[in-house]
């Protein structure tokens, strides 16, 4: 495993995020929308960090399920709080082709939120991507597998308080234990 973003950068991007969702919605209230599972860690550390009033909810979107590659995007909206007339703000773990945003921004604009914004800890740097980019965004990174801070492998590896890259072989041994 290769850290690629240790526990004190994500603390820095955190705190950037903050400053800039902060700057954009000011005192006005928003609602601030936790794509599970992965974005959890991100979303409570994040919420304590902003200062405008704010409602919380959370969606689950998956399209990993099992692999290293996106595959059928999944949304279910069962728990989610009313958004009709609110500013949304998702806030996701990684922006990886943009499917993920694109189809949450349209859910969440046909069930009536006034806006919908978009915060991502990773944005991955790759050719393939949508047109739809996040509003707001803490790291660029690399077109590889990365785990921790709530991303996981099979469900593995959230717990890690760093950024980090899942060699091959981890991959493999990480399918043999749990498999």
């Amino acid at each position: 495993m290769r850290i690629l973003i240790d526990e004190t950068q994500l603390a820095a991007g955190v705190a950037k995020l903050a400053r800039e969702i902060d700057t954009r919605y000011s005192d006005r209230p928003i609602t601030v929308v936790a794509v599970l599972t992965g974005s959890v860690v991100l979303f409570a550390d994040l919420i304590r960090r902003l200062s405008m009033p704010q409602r919380v909810g959370v969606i689950q979107a998956s399209s990993y399920r099992g692999g290293t590659q996106a595959g059928e995007l999944v949304i279910d909206a069962k728990m989610l709080i009313d958004v009709k007339d609110r500013d949304v703000l998702v806030v996701d773990d990684i922006f990886d082709t943009g499917a993920t945003i694109a189809k949450l921004r349209d859910e969440l604009t046909a069930m009536g939120a006034a806006s919908v914004a978009t915060a991502v800890l990773l944005r991955k740097v790759r050719e393939e991507q949508h047109s739809v980019r996040p509003d707001f965004v803490a790291f660029e990174i690399p077109d590889e597998f990365v785990v921790g801070y709530g991303l996981d492998y099979l469900d593995m590896y959230r717990n890690l308080p760093y950024i980090a890259v899942l060699e091959p072989e981890e991959i493999a041994a990480t399918s043999a234990q749990v498999g």
